[in-house]
This record gives structure tokens, sequence and C-alpha cells, in this order.
């Protein structure tokens, strides 16, 4: 159904058709439903801008289309209406679009609102938003947008100082689904190897729900994910050859550092500010992100030193690595050193995920302590140790900690879960349920 129709229907208060929700329909005929978390449980009622970012196939489109359900029928006909940013060509249809709307909206409203989707799609589409602004429209309406292309929304963003409403918080980013979430559904069908299955999806729904319902990830959403990432590397101008050549240089790295310069050479790249123009554009898109080292006492970050590089998106990690990783059993064939580096991954995308829930003011400051005798794999936004080992792992290993940090405590994710006065340790699955959750589940 085309975004006219959809609004006269919005007009109307005639929203009881499935063909208006053909998202919605789709993720109620799936056999396994999951539940979206990323610090946004309620819409304000509130007028001002809201900015969501985060990558294509976690389910952003869906939850706007249900927050556009509910808030059409809790505030009735002419109170919501829609636009969709992929099937507007510039800044200037945009603006004229937002302008009609305007004048739609019902005097009997008590909550306006304008959901858009995907509005990076449309180049400049901050400049239609603060010209609209500006000319005092929709200045009772709160705006909701979406958009997969995160440096876009970021950097409209601050291109918008003082119009973005009241509203205590603005900008949100588009999670994956929780590992608790995920086991729900999982336990049955995988057991105690629900977390490699977890892994295997990053978290996105699309994957979680086919790894539950048919035990494989489907090649079509394999081929989404890289279309996307190459999708947006090849339109800013870089080279798709030399990504996937980069993508692979960090991948045979794995949980060790590595230069910008070194990363340059080994993925033909002419030098490091080059490599350094894709590992943006990849963090952009919230997918890879450096980590670098951090100075023993004031906990500081050495940017000059070489750096690990995580993925953050687990789905990326799958949809690019040689290995192509389908099914559970596939990754335990995996030789250890490469079941040890998506173990890494895995806690980088975690801690990413939490930190973002908590509402660190810079979640992706994730660093790694390194010195001559011992390496901690990260030290998180909130200066917490976190050390993975594949196999099994005991308090003795790490005795030193306590002298060369006293007042701090170490997590080691291994196989053999242990206590001791500064150090813990536990399982990759228990690690993972040890996420504080906004949503609420009965045991």
């Amino acid at each position: 159904m085309d975004v006219k129709t959809i609004n006269h229907l919005l007009a109307e208060g005639n929203i009881d058709r499935d063909d208006m929700w053909p998202r919605i329909v789709e993720m109620e005929s799936k056999a396994h439903q999951f539940r979206f978390e990323f610090g946004l449980d309620e819409l304000p009622t509130e007028p001002g801008l809201i900015i969501i970012r985060g990558p294509r196939q976690y389910g952003k489109s869906t939850w706007l289309d249900m927050n556009l359900r509910w808030s059409a029928e809790e505030f009735g006909k002419g109170s919501s209406y829609y636009l969709n940013g992929d099937e507007i060509g510039t800044a200037d249809e945009l603006a004229e679009e937002m302008r009609h709307l305007d004048a739609a909206y019902s005097e009997d409203a008590r909550v306006k609102r304008l959901f858009i989707d995907e509005i990076t799609a449309v180049p400049n589409w901050e400049k239609a938003v603060k010209r609209v602004i500006d000319q005092g429209l929709l200045k009772n309406v709160l705006i909701v947008t979406t958009g997969s292309k995160a440096s876009d929304l970021r950097h409209g963003s601050e291109k918008l100082p003082g119009r973005k409403g009241k509203l205590p918080k603005n900008e949100y980013i588009f999670l994956p689904i929780s590992y608790r979430e995920f086991k729900l559904n999982a336990q049955d069908i995988h057991g105690d190897k629900s977390w490699i299955a977890y892994l295997m999806t990053g978290g996105s729904p699309v994957g979680c729900n086919d790894i539950c319902q048919f035990e494989r990830l489907p090649e079509y959403f394999i081929q989404i994910v890289r279309d996307w990432i190459l999708g947006e590397v090849v339109s800013s101008g870089r080279n798709r050859l030399a990504l996937t050549q980069l993508l692979h240089v960090i991948m045979n790295y794995g949980g060790s550092s590595v230069g910008f310069a070194k990363l340059a050479r080994e993925a033909g790249l002419a030098n490091n500010t080059v490599a350094s123009g894709y590992i943006e554009q990849l963090s952009d898109l919230l997918s890879v992100m450096p980590s670098w080292p951090i100075e023993t006492n004031k906990k500081t970050v050495l940017m000059r030193k070489p750096c690990k590089f995580h993925f953050i998106n687990l789905a990326v990690a799958v949809a690019f690595h040689p290995s192509s990783l389908r099914q559970v059993h596939e990754f335990e064939g995996l030789a250890p050193e490469i079941q040890g580096a998506f173990m890494e991954w895995l806690v980088a995308q975690e801690v990413w995920r939490r930190s973002v829930l908590e509402g660190q003011s810079n979640p992706e400051a994730i660093s790694f302590w390194t010195s001559k005798e011992h390496e901690i794999d990260f030290v998180t936004p909130d200066k917490k140790f976190i050390e993975v080992k594949r196999g099994g792992a005991n308090p003795l290993e790490f005795s030193w900690f306590s002298k060369v940090f006293p007042h701090d405590r170490l997590t080691v994710i291994c196989s053999t879960p242990f206590t001791s006065k500064q150090v813990t340790g536990m399982t990759m699955e228990e690690f993972l349920l040890s996420a504080l959750s906004t949503l609420v589940y009965h045991e």
C-alpha cells in the first residue's frame, strides 16, 4: 500500500486493515516472536524530534509500524501520519510532504505524531526538517525518524541545534535482541548451544527466528547484510574489493592488536589514512569498532598504539567470514583460534549493547589493557575488566591481577566457572544472561 493511501486511512481512522501493516503481519506470522529493547520503552507525548539509528534487518521499520498503529489507536483519527524516506528523492520533496501533513492533523487530537522511516535515504534530510520547523510547522508534533545510515543521522542531528524540542533524550541506537529474549525461544531447540546460535545471528530478529525455526541462517539474510554494507561503502566512493580484503585482514587478526599502517599494507590499501576511512565508515554503520589500549594508572586511552578491531554486529562478521557459517555444528567445527575470535566479538557486541542501554556517553569506547607479561581483553566504558578464554580457567592464573589493579574486579568468561576475591569465572551463557533488562520476565 502506498504512503498516500496509508495517510488517507489514518486521517479517517480506518486502520483495522492487514494491508496497512505488512511488516507487523509478517512478524506475527513468524514461529518465534522477539521483543525490542533499546532504551525507548514508550514514546513521549510531548512534541520534539526523536532520531533512531541502527543496522538493517534489526526491526526498526517493524517497530515504527507498531508504534504508528498504537498511536493511531490511542489518539484517534488524524493524530498520526507516515512518510517513507525510500520513496522521497530530495530534501525539497521531504519538506513539501511534511508541510502537506502539517495541515492534515485533527484539531481534536491530544497527541500528534509523524513517523518517518529510513529518513537517511533522503540526501540532506536535516535541511528539510530544519526548514519546516523554522517555518513554525509541526511545532506541536512529535517527529519520530529511523535510519540505517548511522553517520547521516548523527551528522544530521548535529545540524539541528535547538530544533529537537525539550525531550530528555532525542537520539537512540536500535540494538540487537538480548540473549535472554533469544533464549526463551531457542532453549528447546539449541539447549546449551543457544549462545552459539545467538552469536551467529548477531541478535537480528530475522536471523533469530530462522535459526530457531529452521536451525540455520537463511541465505537471503546473509545477502541482505552483505548488500547493505557493500552498498553503503560503494555509495561513499570507496572500493568494494578493498573493503572485503580489509574485513578479511581484521578477521585474520581476531583478538590481536594491529596498527593502521600494517592493516592498510596487508589489505592492499594505499596508506593508513585510507584504512582509517574504511574503519570510520564501518564504525558509523555500527559494525566494527577499534579497541585501544589503556594506560594502567589513569586508565586513559593510548590512541597512538596498535589497536584491536572488534565486530559489534556479529551478523556482519558471519556474512563476510570465509567459513560461511550457517548452522551451529559448523561453528563447533571451526579451529579453536577462530572460535575464540568469534567469542571475543560476541563479548564486544554485548559490552557495547549494555553500554548503550545504560546511557554511557561514549558506548563505543571499548578498550583493552596489556603489559609485557599479561593482557586483559576488555576494559568497558565504565572501567570493568573482562577476559575471554575459549577453554577452562582458574583463579591462580590471575593472581597477578590484584597487584596491578587492587581496587578492581575481573570477569573471566570461560568453560569452568569459579569465584575468588577479585576474579569471577563464568560461562559465556552466564555472562550474556547477566545483563540487566527493562523487559519483564516470569521465571
